[in-house]
């Protein structure tokens, strides 16, 4: 097996295994991060009725580094929640490890007020 493909195996079931517990509910939403190669989003969820409340992504971003985009989704998603009336989220990673953009996001988020 090459390394990217053991690389993915790992992210997988990290984030399994936080899904197992971590669950977004009406009160307290998800905030569910991706990272792909290009962008990062970043989008709140309630799980229990399967809603994507509020999203936004780092296409739409101005910043020019990577990290001040994913600081930007972070600051621009939690701005959007508070005119959704949601303070309180749950923080999910997505199984990955919390360095670098996906701290930049959280970083971000809590700069705009969210609490998690």
């Amino acid at each position: 097996m090459n390394t990217s493909k053991i690389k993915q195996l790992k992210i997988e079931r990290r984030h399994k295994k936080i899904r197992s517990v971590l669950s977004g509910t009406t009160e307290r939403p998800r905030l569910s991060v991706f990272k792909s190669n290009k962008y990062i989003t970043a989008q709140i969820i309630d799980d229990t009725k399967g809603n994507t409340l509020v999203s936004f992504s780092s296409r739409d971003a101005k910043a020019k580094t990577p990290a001040e985009k994913a600081f930007e989704v972070g600051k621009e998603i939690a701005k959007k929640a508070k005119a959704a009336n949601i303070s309180k989220v749950v923080f999910d990673r997505s199984g990955y490890l919390f360095t670098g953009k996906i701290k930049s996001v959280a970083m971000g988020a809590r700069e705009g007020g969210l609490i998690f």
